[in-house]
């Protein structure tokens, strides 16, 4: 490869590092004027369903397009979410999957 393919000039670095800044500040100001502001009501509660609505959004895809094997593990790792602690239910998923993917499902 030439070194032309990984150089670097100055201005090149100078605008990734001021993306990186500009990034940088958006999310701290974010956080600091949200101490401000109160949260209370509809936004309160729409802000704390955010957490389990992005792991459905992560989560649903690969229960639904894929086989067998990783929707029974779904079902059953929810089956022991609601009754049992969260690190149970993790192993309860892995374990699952590992022995129906190996079972041939």
């Amino acid at each position: 490869m030439s070194g032309e393919l990984w150089s670097l000039d100055g201005w090149t670095l100078l605008v990734i590092l001021a993306m990186a800044l500009v990034t940088y500040a958006t999310r701290v100001a974010g956080v600091v004027l949200v101490r401000f502001i109160p949260v209370r009501g509809r936004v309160a509660a729409a802000l704390e369903a955010i957490p389990g609505s992005v792991l459905i959004a992560l989560i649903a895809p690969m229960v639904l397009a894929t086989g067998i094997a990783e929707t029974a593990a779904a079902v059953l790792t929810l089956a022991v979410a609601f009754r049992g602690p969260p690190i149970l239910a993790i192993l309860t998923g892995v374990i699952a999957v590992v022995a129906l993917r190996a079972a041939g499902l």
